[in-house]
């Protein structure tokens, strides 16, 4: 049933990708316009109460609606598109085993929440048959194959930068773990190489293109099992999304790279500084974008460069003035710069409110992407396995993917 908070598996990965897909490619006319680069949102004209009582809220509002869109009590349609987003996103945890607390000799280093994760991550890896031989895709400095390595089964870690490596390795010969850490470019020829049928690949928060290669490069190299938490699924080489899988290979919905950016349109882990810092930066570049039509004459978004946020200690008058001369614009001698700033934070609690019809999408459109995975895992001869492996407030990213030949 699709109601069930269940994990997804066998049948059920089939049945709720092509609901999820009825439901993206349904509603694309709701989740695709971006409010922070358009006046009006064409949605606005078929649905004016709704987008009149989303205006009518402050930036306090949206703010406190953003993790949890779906409980909103908004205008038609709103409720209806929650309830079936909710029911279409609906994904039990994984059956969790005991995992030994680590260690403080494996956690030095570690930041808190990184720590929560790997051991959440390590808990639900419950396979038919035990690992042989960890591959940490990705590593870091290898924290995640430490902690799973330290029962003494190898470990083969491999990492793009240089440093990191060389840390992760004096790091696991200091605790005398069976653990070899290589720098490698995963996205490389010859990666292949390094992946072999007896290992367990795992893959905490790779990102984009970097966790669909090891998918890929895993499953033709028969690797007995995987476990992927993926992430950044915009971080992609090619300007559109390429399914895996037949079934999303033959849907007809289409994303783009920025599309992608949607499953991480949140602020669960962000700290009070950053949000300030992140509202103070939207909110003078929705202003400076309101003046900018004024004074072309022209009501269209003009993209703009990314700034250092130290322009933000600036006056917003001088922030504004070089994202003038960044893109050739000459602005008027006289101008109102308090009234403009105002229009910003204003126009950035209507973008923030706006978004929240976007926000119902976030997980349907992750889910889609985590089971076209999963389903292309299938098809190349893997019992596969979706669902949580921790709490959405130690990471977003919290949905992790199990796969054991069969």
């Amino acid at each position: 049933m699709l109601t069930n908070d269940t994990p997804l598996t066998g049948s059920n990965l089939l049945q709720r990708f092509q609901a999820l897909d009825g439901f993206l490619l349904e509603h694309q006319a709701l989740w695709r316009p971006k409010p922070f680069t358009v006046q009006a949102l064409p949605w606005e004209r078929a649905h004016p109460e709704l987008a009149a009582w989303l205006r009518s809220r402050s930036l306090e509002d949206a703010e406190a609606a953003h993790n949890a869109p779906e409980l909103l009590h908004a205008p038609t349609p709103f409720p209806a598109l929650a309830g079936t987003a909710a029911r279409l996103s609906c994904i039990g945890q994984l059956p969790a085993h005991a995992f030994a607390a680590l260690p403080h000799r494996l956690t030095v280093d570690v930041p808190g929440r990184k720590l929560q994760q790997i051991a959440a991550f390590a808990s639900r890896l419950n396979f038919t048959q035990p690992p042989q031989h960890w591959l940490d895709w990705c590593a870091g400095k290898g924290h995640l194959g430490r902690a799973l390595a330290q029962d003494g089964t190898p470990l083969l870690s491999l990492e793009l930068d240089p440093q990191l490596v060389q840390d992760g390795q004096r790091m696991s010969n200091r605790l005398a773990l069976q653990a070899q850490h290589r720098q490698q470019d995963v996205l490389a020829t010859g990666t292949d190489e390094h992946l072999h049928p007896e290992h367990t690949a795992i893959a905490l928060h790779a990102c984009g293109d970097l966790h669909v290669r090891l998918l890929q490069l895993a499953s033709t190299r028969r690797c007995r099992q995987l476990a992927v938490a993926p992430c950044c699924y915009n971080r992609i080489g090619s300007e559109h999304y390429q399914p895996l899988s037949s079934a999303a290979k033959a849907s007809p919905l289409s994303l783009s790279r920025d599309d992608l950016r949607l499953p991480q349109a949140e602020t669960v882990t962000a700290g009070a500084r950053v949000r300030r810092q992140r509202d103070t930066s939207m909110a003078w570049r929705l202003g400076f974008d309101l003046l900018q039509r004024e004074v072309r004459h022209c009501d269209e978004y003009l993209p703009t460069p990314a700034v250092s946020p130290t322009w933000l200690d600036k006056p917003f008058a001088d922030y504004c003035r070089h994202l003038a001369n960044l893109k050739g614009l000459n602005l008027p001698a006289a101008i109102d710069w308090p009234h403009w700033e105002a229009q910003g934070w204003q126009r950035l609690a209507h973008v923030r409110n706006l978004e929240l019809v976007r926000g119902l999408f976030r997980r349907p459109m992750e889910l889609w992407l985590l089971l076209d995975r999963a389903l292309f895992l299938e098809e190349q001869g893997y019992r596969a396995t979706l669902g949580a492996f921790c709490a959405s407030q130690v990471t977003p990213r919290n949905l992790l993917l199990l796969a054991e030949r069969i």
